[in-house]
């Protein structure tokens, strides 16, 4: 079968990077012959945690959501913007920059007037101006507030879009049920998106198809000269050869490392739906031409015709430590843009009453400038917004003081926020993980309750 992985399908991302070895190490030559044959190269992170999986069946409540259809996307605004130029301004105050407000159809409500498209549906929305985290570095950052909790070694929490493909995605669909669209290689070091362990304990098939800069999966056909009969005899010998490893030497990676094949087969039939040149061209003309529009337009897309969540990242952008003032007059019209079309179009196909969109950043930035004339990493005060599924529109929670420097009315940390986000999609947010001989997790810990004033 013809590699998927080259062009913009990462497979590596697919397979979870190992935090536990599901078998000791075997120094037999026939045990090394079988590690070459099955685990070579990338695919040997499919030894990751997935003897684990039997123990996170979907439970009943979850029954309910599925059959739904529940869904999410996820806009990710990476580096961070600052909440003064988007929905939290200060006018008139030292932390203000050279930009007005803008009045909301939200009676006495003001936003950044850079974003006068959102200012039109903000009865639509839900805005948190009081987000208040811990973590101010990007790393740090990013994974506390795509798993809701900091890492708690030696496992690795899920990924928000990991634990919605396992609870409500269907996993015998060909359509991938966690995509990541970043438009950088995942080698780059500045601007792809980082988070390592897409699925922790959950297992590879739980983890994402991550696709980059280019609307298509592309390498998806099979060789020339390879007929279909021929390629589905090459995948019963495979399928054969690894149940026997399996069977032989008790390899819990082997399930994983079958998920990712079961995968690509997936993506071999679901290509088409990544081809954005399917769409209409006045579609790809009022998300575009950026490629974080594009693939907002292609997150609408995936979750229309069955993904459960599509995460879109746009590299780091709004990491703003020089010309914060420039760098967001350029980028926030394009997110107000492109917020504005993706809630129109889900509220016009009907769909989001059961799709929850969530734009947010990892932390927000300082109210102050630096001598760079930037804005630094500032997790103490910040903002998000969220729409859709579960949530009651027109809401704005929370508040700052003054002049932006601290929380001042309802602060929300991550652990609320996911337990809001998990309310919201019909999901127990204090469900638990039971690991061999670890102490009991939940998915959210218990003391963090959901806020009753976001919930529809």
């Amino acid at each position: 079968m013809k590699k998927t992985s080259i062009a913009n399908c990462d497979l590596p991302s697919v397979v979870s990077q190992p935090t536990l070895s599901a078998t000791a190490p075997c120094g037999s030559a026939d045990h090394t012959l079988h590690r070459r044959l099955f685990l070579q190269g990338s695919l040997a992170g499919a030894a990751s945690v997935a003897s684990f999986q039997s123990l996170f069946s979907v439970p009943a409540f979850a029954d309910s959501a599925k059959k739904r259809g529940k869904k999410c996307i996820l806009l990710w605004l990476c580096g961070a913007p600052s909440q003064f130029e988007t929905w939290d301004p200060k006018p008139g105050r030292p932390s203000s920059g050279p930009f007005g407000t803008i009045q909301t159809c939200l009676p006495g409500v003001r936003i950044s007037e850079l974003m006068p498209k959102c200012a039109s549906i903000l009865d639509k929305l839900a805005v948190v101006r009081s987000m208040s985290t811990e973590a101010s570095e990007h790393f740090q950052g990013i994974d506390l507030l795509t798993r809701g909790e900091p890492p708690r070694p030696p496992f690795t929490r899920p990924i928000l879009g990991s634990v919605l493909a396992q609870q409500l995605g269907q996993l015998d669909s060909p359509v991938p049920q966690f995509v990541l669209l970043d438009p950088c290689p995942e080698g780059n070091e500045f601007k792809s998106f980082k988070a390592a362990n897409w699925a922790g304990w959950l297992g590879a098939e739980y983890g994402p198809v991550r696709v980059g800069g280019k609307y298509k999966i592309e390498d998806t056909e099979l060789p020339a000269g390879l007929s279909d009969a021929d390629h589905s005899d090459r995948e019963a010998v495979r399928s054969f050869l690894s149940k026997k490893f399996e069977n032989d030497h008790r390899s819990a990676a082997i399930g994983s490392y079958n998920a990712v094949y079961d995968r690509v087969k997936g993506l071999m039939k679901a290509a088409p739906l990544f081809d954005l040149q399917s769409l209409p061209v006045a579609d790809r003309e009022k998300y575009g031409p950026g490629t974080f529009g594009m693939h907002a337009l292609l997150a609408r897309h995936l979750i229309e015709n069955g993904s459960t969540f599509v995460m879109v990242a746009n590299g780091m952008p709004w990491d703003c430590h020089v010309l914060n003032h420039e760098t967001h007059q350029m980028l926030v019209p394009e997110l107000d843009r492109v917020v504005f079309h993706l809630i129109h179009d889900l509220e016009e196909r009907g769909m989001l009453d059961d799709t929850l969109v969530l734009v947010m950043g990892e932390f927000g930035r300082t109210p102050w400038l630096n001598e760079a004339r930037g804005r630094d990493h500032f997790p103490n005060a910040w903002s998000l917004a969220m729409a859709g599924c579960g949530i009651k529109k027109g809401v704005v929670y929370g508040a700052t003081d003054e002049n932006g420097m601290a929380v001042s009315e309802n602060p929300v940390d991550q652990r609320r926020l996911f337990a809001t986000i998990y309310t919201a999609l019909g999901l127990d947010p204090y469900e638990t993980y039971n690991l061999p001989d670890f102490p009991t997790f939940h998915r959210v810990e218990k003391e963090a309750a959901p806020i009753a004033d976001l919930l529809a």
